[in-house]
């Protein structure tokens, strides 16, 4: 039986969404997609320098594995993630140099569900983490999501944005601050944070019974000085949450597959009950991606030295471009720079939609996006070096040429 709705009783209004969910930003990184694919529509080339998906192709290992699978039924996994994935990412970190337990380890949706499960598992709704910025987009959207706030610390890009000063991080602890966000090499600034720099957080973290939450997705990719881990500090102990991904290391964005790792038995349970309520991670994603661990230092060597390519070519162009500003990142492959116009947001969407030098233009992502704070970033864009040289290279031509044209530019 259907039951009809007379047409006078429809009051035309949706039901009202949660402030979160209205309040939720636009990612910066791919709020301009409809605009770049406007432009390929025009016949205009796009270099894609916004996101950061490597070109780098995938190691065969993971497609063999997955071309492999077996089994006649595709079950539910295990809620901490497949036996074999643990294993092996132990032992990866086992020739890292960190002593880490499969049990751990808790296997995420990629990294964003680890850092996600991390801001759950450490804060109530109001609570706050410190964070210096400009960081990366979604650690905004995904605080935002469960009631979380991010106290936002200024770092300086003139001196290629360092960890801020400590008094300046301790002025942002509040009684409901529960943590300080960490992320080295960083996304978007490419910045290595020095061993005297963690341990200053790991300081602060004891002083005043705080996390730290360390995002090490981009381990791989230093090109002046080393990575060093939350995980060498004994003294971080329970305080210690490091999140992890495999998308950047092995160029497997798309396969959506993190980890949070911690020596708090407790958060560790914590993450497991928060698996157990989505169920599972991707299970034939796990079992290719736990082929890929044992990948040896000839790969991440080759790997570091093609990006390391890149910054320099990049860093080059831009250094010939007039009224450009950087510092030449030490890691990661992000670069923030200060252009000289009037607006990042509306340069790069002009960029796209008014814009093509020889039928080409840059995808770029707007530095305001990368910041919680008002006005700040307005100058700034983030790029990503994650094309090959020779069009890198193009790009950067059509950039100059970009900037050279654009309404809105300001005299260097």
């Amino acid at each position: 039986m259907s039951i009809s709705i007379p047409p006078q009783t429809l009051t035309g209004r949706d039901p009202k969404l949660a402030a979160r969910a209205v309040g939720l930003p636009h990612s910066p990184i791919r709020k301009l997609a409809d605009d770049a694919t406007a432009a390929r529509k025009r016949g205009t080339k796009v270099y894609q320098l916004n996101i950061g998906q490597p070109d780098v192709p995938t190691p065969p290992q993971f497609f063999e594995a997955l071309r492999s699978f077996s089994e006649p039924v595709l079950a539910y996994g295990h809620s901490k993630g497949h036996s074999d994935l643990l294993e092996a990412w132990s032992g990866y970190y086992a020739r890292k140099g960190l002593d880490v337990l499969p049990s751990q380890i808790q296997i995420t949706v990629g990294g964003s569900e680890a850092l996600w499960f991390a801001f759950i598992l450490i804060c109530d709704p109001g609570d706050n983490v410190v964070v210096s910025e400009p960081f990366y987009t979604n650690y905004f959207s995904l605080a935002m999501a469960v009631g979380v706030q991010l106290h936002p610390v200024a770092s300086d890009p003139s001196r290629g944005y360092p960890l801020p000063a400590r008094r300046d991080l301790e002025a942002a602890i509040d009684d409901r601050t529960r943590g300080i966000m960490i992320c080295s090499p960083n996304n978007p600034t490419g910045t290595v944070l020095t061993r005297d720099e963690i341990a200053t957080v790991v300081q602060i973290a004891e002083e005043r019974d705080l996390f730290i939450l360390s995002d090490e997705v981009y381990r791989e990719f230093c090109y002046e000085g080393t990575h060093t881990s939350i995980w060498q500090y004994p003294q971080a102990g329970n305080r210690a949450i490091l999140l992890d991904s495999i998308s950047k290391r092995f160029s497997a964005c798309g396969a959506r597959v993190g980890a949070l790792v911690s020596r708090n038995a407790t958060v560790m349970d914590g993450a497991l009950r928060l698996g157990q309520a989505r169920l599972c991670t991707a299970t034939v994603e796990q079992i290719a991606a736990a082929r890929l661990m044992d990948l040896g230092d000839d790969y991440y060597s080759a790997l570091a030295d093609e990006y390391k390519g890149r910054r320099d070519l990049m860093c080059e162009r831009l250094g010939h471009m007039p009224g450009v500003r950087f510092e030449k990142p030490a890691g990661a492959f992000y670069l923030m720079a200060t252009l000289p116009i009037d607006d990042a947001d509306r340069f790069c969407r002009w960029m796209l939609t008014d814009f093509a030098y020889e039928q080409q233009t840059v995808m770029m992502a707007p530095g305001s996006g990368f910041y919680a704070t008002p006005s700040r970033g307005r100058e700034e864009v983030r790029i990503a070096y994650v094309l090959e040289k020779p069009e890198l290279d193009k790009a950067m031509t059509t950039l100059a040429a970009g900037l050279e044209a654009y309404p809105g530019r300001r005299p260097a």
